[in-house]
């Protein structure tokens, strides 16, 4: 029986008497949800400019003086309801985090998995690369990659792609992470009785590999990849403020920002603060969860 499964009756009682990991998992849950369902809950598509009325643009909140009962955040300057870019905005930071971590998680687990099983040059040799690209910061591996996508790619085609170019740069940039991880974690299974047995039974490497190592190494990729979404999230955003990531016809809660930023001065404050709030509060709740996962699968706290 592998450790995730194993643990899953203990980890449940420790999850029932932390509040905190209630509260944060509540609150990813909700937001989860509401992204998921954006297009049932939202008043107006913000991403179909057919939808859109200048006339109703620069909009305060509902409960301001000058609000509109229509647009309960208020709206930005193109008159967008704050409320409904929010909630499609969120849809797409959530898939693009996401999508970054799988990628990430894939490509590194599938590298550790390798490099530690098989060991001698192929272990080195990845592992070096590795810690190569970990002495680079990852916010420039993705400006570098999203930099040489815009240079190859057509500039027609920049918008369309442009979500999968930050999936991409993002994953690209956090593979190193998961495969040591990963690596060191196969390293230490292969030396136990079970690895030994299996080999004397005839059974392949990779079969080896795949049913009797991989879930005993996932508890540790499963808590990392926790952690690694509210990160991914944090990148998305940035690159996005930075103005190399979504666009503003399809914006996600970075972008959201850097179209608020550019009217924080002249009054307009509630362009900025709500989508700020949302990925703060978003970020915090994915964080907190990850933190509880990572203490309650340690077994030296258990």
């Amino acid at each position: 029986m592998s450790d995730v499964s194993a643990s899953q009756p203990l980890l449940w009682r420790r999850f029932r008497k932390a509040p905190l990991a209630i509260f944060a998992a509540a609150v990813t849950a909700l937001i989860v949800l509401a992204a998921t369902f954006a297009p049932l809950l939202a008043t107006q598509n913000p991403f179909d400019p057919a939808s859109l009325d200048l006339a109703n643009s620069l909009l305060p909140p509902a409960w301001t003086d000058a609000g509109d009962a229509r647009f309960t955040l208020g709206t930005d300057d193109q008159g967008r309801d704050m409320l409904s870019a929010l909630l499609y905005g969120s849809r797409i930071s959530l898939f693009v985090g996401l999508a970054a971590v799988a990628f990430a998680a894939v490509l590194g687990v599938a590298v550790g998995l390798v490099a530690g099983y098989t060991g001698g040059w192929i272990d080195t040799l990845a592992m070096r690369a590795a810690d190569v690209q970990l002495t680079i910061p990852a916010l420039l591996i993705a400006l570098m990659v999203d930099g040489l996508a815009r240079a190859l790619l057509p500039p027609a085609s920049h918008d369309a792609v442009a979500i999968y170019v930050l999936i991409f740069s993002i994953g690209i940039a956090d593979w190193p992470q998961y495969a040591r991880v990963v690596r060191a974690a196969t390293a230490v299974q292969k030396t136990l009785g079970y690895v030994a047995a299996a080999r004397v039974m005839g059974v392949s490497a990779p079969v080896i590999v795949w049913r009797h190592i991989l879930p005993n190494v996932l508890t540790s990729v499963i808590v990392l990849a926790t952690l690694g979404l509210a990160l991914a999230i944090i990148s998305e955003a940035t690159l996005s403020f930075l103005g190399v990531g979504m666009p503003p016809t399809a914006p996600s809660l970075g972008t959201l920002i850097r179209i608020g930023n550019n009217f924080l001065f002249s009054g307009e404050w509630w362009i900025t603060l709500f989508p700020s709030a949302a990925l703060v509060l978003l970020a915090l709740a994915v964080n907190l969860l990850g933190d509880w996962l990572r203490d309650a699968l340690n077994p030296k706290l258990r």
